[in-house]
């Protein structure tokens, strides 16, 4: 079996053994609450990481990449493997096509959610033989794609998009056009702090958080959530929370110069202008998690 292992920089490799951020050395010498579980979750995530190791040379997997969620994954490989939390997992995604499974191990689960994780630090021989028997249950999540004036930007989202001005400060202005699957269109002209959109993997985060509905892991829908949305005294939107049909698609024509358009967080951004136009939709690149499909939502 070929193996793909991406594993995280933890904050404390990053800053203080690679960099010597004095600042970060300051607030650990003084045992500041600011910096207190860095360490720990640090050093957590290293035993995690030589428990992978000893598990994939116990099951004699072949290794054919190890690098961190950015690098360049082989395009054929039989199982990616990340080790750190949901945000690891989130970045590998975007490398991952369609029918290649993709495993998160929890490499610090005291200090990390892991909701997308299968697997945990002490469970991971079990876990990968699992995996490696195709015993371990398999959870086909639907991601969404963006298009900025008729280009894709991004056809690999799994938790959401968020359109809304540069500054936090100012107010987002857009025409939201929802069209149904038969072509019929509703249509609102909006200002408010922007707008969430995104598919059933992440309804449990920033969606729910802005008044969304938490969505079946297995739904093929996208839902979208206006923040804040401003409304003039006696009237009300109808578009503030919704659900696109399978088959339909969310558009958003930019009236603002300072616009930006956030990727499954904050590391992948694009400028938006006024008279730009981004359409999101369901992608047809589904991705296959493993271990998920015995987990709760709450």
């Amino acid at each position: 079996m070929k193996v793909a292992v991406i594993q995280k920089r933890t904050t404390y490799r990053k800053f203080v053994v690679e960099e010597h951020d004095p600042l970060l050395a300051r607030l650990l010498r003084r045992h500041d609450p600011t910096v207190k579980r860095i360490r720990a979750s640090h050093e957590a995530h290293e035993e995690t990481v030589r428990e992978v190791d000893r598990a994939l040379d116990e099951l004699g997997a072949d290794v054919v990449f190890r690098g961190g969620p950015r690098g360049r994954i082989p395009a054929r490989v039989d199982l990616v493997i990340t080790i750190g939390g949901d945000g690891t997992l989130l970045a590998a995604s975007h490398q991952i096509g369609d029918g290649v499974p993709l495993l998160g191990i929890n490499s610090a689960p005291d200090h990390s959610i892991g909701f997308f994780c299968g697997g945990k630090q002490g469970n991971v021989l079990s876990t990968l033989r699992r995996a490696v028997d195709g015993r371990l249950p398999r959870s086909e999540l639907t991601r969404m794609r963006v298009d900025l004036n008729g280009k894709i930007l991004h056809a690999r989202i799994l938790n959401e998009a968020l359109f809304c001005h540069t500054s936090p400060a100012a107010t987002s202005r857009y025409i939201l056009r929802v069209t149904r699957g038969n072509g019929k269109f509703v249509e609102d002209d909006q200002r408010s702090s922007g707008i969430w959109i995104g598919p059933a993997a992440g309804s449990t985060a920033a969606q729910r958080s802005a008044g969304g509905k938490v969505l079946p892991l297995g739904s093929r829908r996208i839902q979208y959530v206006v923040r804040e949305p401003y409304h003039p005294i006696g009237k009300r939107s109808r578009f503030s929370v919704g659900l696109l049909d399978e088959e339909g698609k969310l558009t958003l024509r930019s009236k603002i110069r300072d616009g930006r358009v956030f990727i499954d967080g904050h590391r992948i951004v694009h400028n938006v202008t006024i008279g730009d136009v981004l359409v999101m939709r369901r992608s047809a690149e589904r991705l296959t998690v493993l271990g998920l499909a015995t987990k709760r939502r709450t």
